[in-house]
């Protein structure tokens, strides 16, 4: 990485302008393409021109759409944030009994088979190599994962409403514990190449749900 292309300092993030149907979709081309680039080579090892090179674009409309590397790492968080809740989006919206939670966690570890379990959690990795190099960014790391668990935080509330979890139920801190889980057991599945931490993980974790049923 050249020392123009290092993540900056961001100041106050000047005025974008509108775009066009084109615009909107070159702009996303370039987002998924970095998104791509670093989830395989990690931000430091992916450079502005790479990511030119790989999308097709020149330098100009690269930064026509991005200030500089920290306004594409800050889309890309978005980028993959997005794509990993519409991803279990069918099975989060459906979050309403222990079932459920168990037909969710499947859905994530079937993911994780169908590519070996290589590569882990996009937002885990962005937020492993930048929470505590980058400390701008860490805001952006944490409001990803928010993302992810208030699906998760509503199902739980919709069960304790509905009678399945007691009222006592703390399903914040239940949410918490559940995407930790998942995050800790999408590590050692990666590092393992196998399936079975993350199955063993959530499967504690979602006991965990289950001692406090009505």
């Amino acid at each position: 990485m050249t020392p123009t292309d290092a993540v900056s300092t961001p100041g106050p993030a000047p005025a974008r302008p509108r775009h066009t149907a084109a615009g909107r979709r070159t702009r996303e081309r370039i987002v998924k393409t970095a998104a791509d680039l670093i989830f395989r080579k990690g931000v430091a090892g992916t450079s502005i021109p790479d990511v030119q090179q790989a999308a097709r674009v020149s330098a100009s409309q690269i930064y026509h759409y991005f200030a500089d590397k920290t306004e594409l790492v800050r889309a890309v968080i978005a980028h993959q944030v997005e794509q990993t809740i519409e991803g279990q989006r069918p099975h989060l919206d459906r979050l309403d009994s222990f079932p459920a939670l168990r037909a969710w966690r499947d859905a994530v570890i079937a993911s994780q088979e169908r590519h070996d379990c290589a590569g882990g959690c996009a937002i885990g990795s962005l937020a492993s190599e930048l929470v505590e190099t980058y400390e701008p960014l860490r805001g952006d790391l944490a409001a990803a994962f928010d993302c992810w668990e208030a699906p998760i935080r509503a199902g739980l509330r919709r069960m304790r409403q509905d009678g399945v979890l007691v009222a006592e139920a703390d399903t914040d801190q239940l949410a918490t514990a559940l995407l930790a889980a998942v995050q800790g057991g999408l590590l050692l599945s990666q590092v393992r190449r196998s399936s079975e931490p993350l199955r063993a993980a959530t499967e504690a974790a979602i006991g965990y749900v289950e001692s406090f049923a009505a």
